[in-house]
């Protein structure tokens, strides 16, 4: 079962794409033309939305037959089959660009959460994603980054307080920021605040916060505050974060490295759909 904003979401997906219907394999084919289908890897990968994947057409026929050939999760090199497709030839291609859409996202996702996740165990810190992610898609996408071996950041704003800049720039300080929250919130909440520079940070640790957040420092600078953080608190480094930079980063000895484009930028991975026999 898909959560149900999941199922709208291929909803929505499906009437974007075959809303008015596809002329090209409503004249190509009649009714009862079968096809059978393979997905396939065209670039190594890590795996991610199979389930989708199926319930796409599955929504579109579903007496058409998806059969996984592996599952969420693993490594697939060029070449690999990751699924079998069989069913009505009209279809099969009608529901194809929605299908591939949602597994090449997700899986692109994984794919390079994965490759921050590796490069990271060069240290002691987790890969975690942000909320930079597409509308309507950070479930799907979240999960995604879970499958490639990172953790999740907030699901949305009411998953913790983080205060950042403007938050800060609009109580005057981020002490006044941090006292305001540790105030008000309830004692299962941790207090996270967003710092540019030591002396906040300095100011962070004071003023009773849980997590600091160090934004956009330079490798050196966060040297330095986990130096002077001392463990007394979590430390979060963001901002910035190439796949280049991210094994020094870890070693450096911060706790969390989050990273935007995990979802933001993430390129889609390269599956495609191909024929095998139609009858």
């Amino acid at each position: 079962m898909l959560a149900p904003q999941v199922e709208h979401l291929i909803d929505a997906a499906l009437e974007e794409d075959l809303g008015r219907g596809d002329p090209t394999s409503e004249i190509v084919f009649a009714a009862r033309d079968q096809l059978q289908g393979k997905l396939v890897a065209k670039q190594p990968l890590r795996v991610c939305g199979l389930a989708v994947c199926a319930r796409v057409f599955a929504r579109v026929d579903p007496a058409t037959r998806f059969t996984a050939a592996v599952t969420d999760g693993d490594e697939a090199r060029p070449g690999t089959v990751l699924a079998h497709v069989a069913g009505g030839a009209r279809a099969v291609l009608g529901a194809e660009r929605t299908a591939l859409n949602f597994l090449q996202r997700l899986s692109g996702v994984a794919t390079l959460t994965s490759a921050y996740v590796a490069a990271a165990r060069a240290g002691r810190a987790r890969i975690v994603d942000t909320r930079k992610t597409t509308p309507g898609w950070r479930a799907l996408e979240k999960y995604a980054v879970r499958v490639g071996g990172g953790a999740n950041h907030r699901a949305d704003l009411s998953g913790g307080i983080l205060i950042k800049d403007n938050h800060v720039a609009a109580c005057g300080s981020v002490t006044a920021a941090v006292q305001r929250a540790l105030a008000g919130a309830v004692h299962t909440l941790k207090v996270e605040v967003e710092v540019t520079s030591l002396a906040e940070l300095d100011e962070a640790i004071a003023a009773g916060a849980d997590i600091v957040l160090l934004d956009n420092m330079d490798d050196a600078t966060i040297r330095a505050a986990v130096e002077r953080a001392g463990g007394k608190v979590i430390l979060e480094a963001s901002g910035g974060v190439s796949l280049e930079r991210v094994g020094a980063l870890s070693r450096i000895g911060v706790d969390l490295i989050s990273v935007g484009k995990l979802t933001h930028s993430a390129p889609a991975a390269d599956i495609s759909l191909e024929v095998e026999r139609g009858t």
